[in-house]
């Protein structure tokens, strides 16, 4: 792994691990609906960034020497990559 991208994902999954101790003691005293909803939404959207990370990671390290290798690892490749997109698109 890239270590500067690391560093950022780990910090990502500090955060979200906060937000995610957060919403629990929320939902523990029952504060309102629209607070928590709004801590779970930040939440996806920390997610969001750190699934960020992570494919930028993949595209710089695996998938180029994929692609260095051509053949069957190319088309692996891209079969990873349309597999991660049809998965982002289907969330929900």
């Amino acid at each position: 792994m890239i270590e500067d991208i690391k560093k950022r994902a780990l910090h990502r999954t500090k955060i979200i691990e906060g937000q995610l101790r957060g919403i629990e003691k929320m939902i523990e005293n029952e504060d309102y609906c629209v607070d928590i909803i709004t801590l779970s939404l930040a939440v996806q959207k920390s997610l969001g960034s750190l699934n960020k990370l992570l494919v930028e990671n993949h595209l710089r390290t695996h998938v180029s020497e994929m692609y260095e290798a051509g053949g069957e690892q190319r088309e692996a490749a891209v079969a990873e990559l349309i597999r991660i997109f049809e998965l982002s698109n289907n969330r929900g």
